[in-house]
C-alpha cells in the first residue's frame, strides 16, 4: 500500500484535503470520485508503483494491440470538428456527468458512444490523463486540435467553481448556435452560387461548342452579318484559340490575392472591404457582432475573467479591424476602465451595443447585456441574409437573362439578315 494526498473538490465548489493508502494512483482516483468530489491533484504513492509493476507488461502489450486504432485516430484528427460535433460531444458528457458518473467512468463511455468528427481515441486519452492525476481542462489543453482556448478556459473555470455539468451544457449550447448561424449563411450562399455556375457553364458550353456551328453556316452565306453578331464571332473565335489565357488569368489573379491576403494591411484591407459593403457587409458586420458578443458573454458567465476572456475572444473572431478594436479595448481595461468606453472609441462597433453594454455594467449583469446582445444581432442577421438571398436572385436572373438574351439575339438577328438577303434574290 501507499499513500497519496488529493486535493478535490464537491459539487458545491469547495475544496478538500486528504491522504488515502491504496495501491496505486487509479485506485486512489477511483475512490476519490467515489466520494463525489471532482480530483484536481493526486501525488505520491512510489510505493505504490512498484506494486503495479506486474501490469505494466499487460499495459504495454494492451496499448500494442491498440497500435493500429492509434494510428487510425491521429489521422483522423488532422481536421478540426465541427461546430456541430463539438457540440454533440461536449452535450454527450454534459448527461454523462449529470447522471451521477464519475468523470474517468464518463470518458470511458464516451469512447464507445457514437462522436462523428471527434475519434474514440480523443475521450480514451482524456480518460488517461485524468486517470493520472491532470485535470480535465489540462488533459483537453493537450489536445488543442480538438479543443479551443474558449473550451479549456471555460472547462477549467468550471471545474474550480464545482459546476463542470453547467459549463458543457452551456458550452454545447453556444457551439449549437454557432452552428446554426453558420448553416444559415450557407443555405443563402447556395442557391446563389448554384444559380451562377449553371450560368457560366451554360455560357461556356456555348461559345465553345454551339457558337462555332453557328458561325460556319453564317460563312458559306456570303452575307454581312449584323455588329453583334459580328462581336459575337470574334469572342468566340478567341475564346475558342486562347481559352487557356482565362485560366492563367484566373490563377494568377488567385496567387496574387491570397498573397495580398496573407499579409498585414492586405488582410486589413479586404476584411475592412468585406465589412463595408452594400447588402454583403451589413450581413458580415452583423455576424461579427453577433459572434464578439455570443462569445465574450459565454466566456463571462462562467467565470473567465475579463482580460482573458477578451483575449480569447480577439483569436475566435476572424476578422483584422474588429480584433483591432478588442485588443484596444483589453489594454484599456488593464487600465481600469469599462468595456463600453473603448469599444465605442473604436468606432466599429454600433451604438445599441454600446448602449446596452453600458446598462449592463451599471446593472452588474454585463453577461446579460452581452447575452441580450448576441440575441439581438442573431435575429437581425436572420433578416439580413433573407434579404441578402431575395435580391440576390433576381440580380442574377436577370444577369442571366441579359447574357443569354445577347447569345440568341445575335444568332437570330444573323438569321434574319440570312433569311433577307435569300428574300431578296
Amino acid at each position: 500500500m501507499a499513500q497519496f494526498t488529493y486535493k478535490a473538490r464537491k459539487r458545491s465548489g469547495e475544496l478538500v484535503q486528504g491522504i488515502l493508502d491504496v495501491a496505486d494512483r487509479s485506485t486512489a482516483l477511483l475512490q476519490i470520485e467515489r466520494m463525489g468530489l471532482f480530483p484536481i491533484m493526486v501525488d505520491g504513492g512510489r510505493a505504490g508503483s512498484a506494486a503495479a509493476g506486474p501490469k505494466t507488461g499487460e499495459r504495454a502489450g494492451a496499448s500494442s494491440n491498440l497500435m493500429p486504432a492509434v494510428i487510425r485516430g491521429f489521422l483522423q484528427r488532422k481536421r478540426r470538428p465541427k461546430l456541430r460535433e463539438l457540440a454533440t460531444f461536449t452535450q454527450q458528457l454534459a448527461n454523462l456527468l449529470n447522471s451521477g458518473m464519475p468523470l474517468t467512468v464518463a470518458l470511458n463511455s464516451m469512447t464507445h458512444l457514437e462522436s462523428k468528427g471527434i475519434p474514440s481515441e480523443v475521450s480514451r486519452q482524456l480518460k488517461q490523463d485524468v486517470m493520472e492525476g491532470k485535470s480535465l481542462s489540462d488533459s483537453m489543453g493537450r489536445q488543442d486540435h480538438i479543443f479551443g482556448d474558449m473550451y479549456i478556459n471555460m472547462i477549467r473555470a468550471g471545474e474550480q467553481s464545482g459546476a463542470l455539468v453547467d459549463v458543457l451544457r452551456r458550452l454545447a449550447n453556444h457551439y449549437e448556435r454557432f452552428a446554426e448561424v453558420q448553416s444559415k449563411f450557407t443555405s443563402a450562399m447556395v442557391y446563389p452560387a448554384f444559380v451562377a455556375t449553371v450560368g457560366v457553364v451554360i455560357i461556356i458550353f456555348f461559345m465553345s461548342y454551339m457558337l462555332p456551328k453557328f458561325m460556319s453556316i453564317f460563312d458559306g452565306m456570303n452575307v454581312p452579318l449584323p455588329m453583334t453578331t459580328l462581336m459575337l464571332k470574334h469572342a468566340s473565335e478567341w475564346f475558342s484559340s486562347y481559352w487557356w489565357t482565362l485560366i492563367l488569368a484566373a490563377i494568377a489573379i488567385g496567387v496574387i490575392f491570397v498573397r495580398f491576403k496573407a499579409s498585414t494591411t492586405g488582410r486589413r484591407k479586404v476584411d475592412q472591404w468585406k465589412m463595408s459593403l452594400p447588402v454583403f457587409g451589413k450581413v458580415v458586420r452583423l455576424n461579427l457582432f453577433g459572434q464578439f458578443a455570443r462569445t465574450l458573454s459565454t466566456l463571462l458567465h462562467n467565470g473567465v475573467p475579463v482580460l482573458t476572456a477578451l483575449k480569447i475572444t480577439e483569436e475566435i473572431v476572424p476578422n483584422a479591424i474588429v480584433k483591432e478594436a478588442i485588443a484596444q479595448t483589453r489594454e484599456d481595461v488593464t487600465d481600469g476602465k469599462t468595456i463600453a468606453q473603448p469599444l465605442a472609441r473604436s468606432k466599429i462597433f454600433p451604438q445599441l451595443m454600446i448602449d446596452l453594454l453600458k446598462i449592463g455594467e451599471e446593472t452588474g449583469d454585463v453577461p446579460g447585456a452581452l447575452g441580450n446582445i448576441a440575441d439581438t444581432y442573431e435575429s437581425e442577421l436572420t433578416i439580413a441574409l433573407q434579404v441578402m438571398t431575395n435580391l440576390i436572385e433576381p440580380v442574377l436572373i436577370i444577369v442571366m437573362a441579359l447574357g443569354v438574351g445577347f447569345l440568341l439575339f445575335s444568332i437570330l438577328s444573323a438569321m434574319f439578315a440570312i433569311t433577307s438577303s435569300i428574300g431578296s434574290t
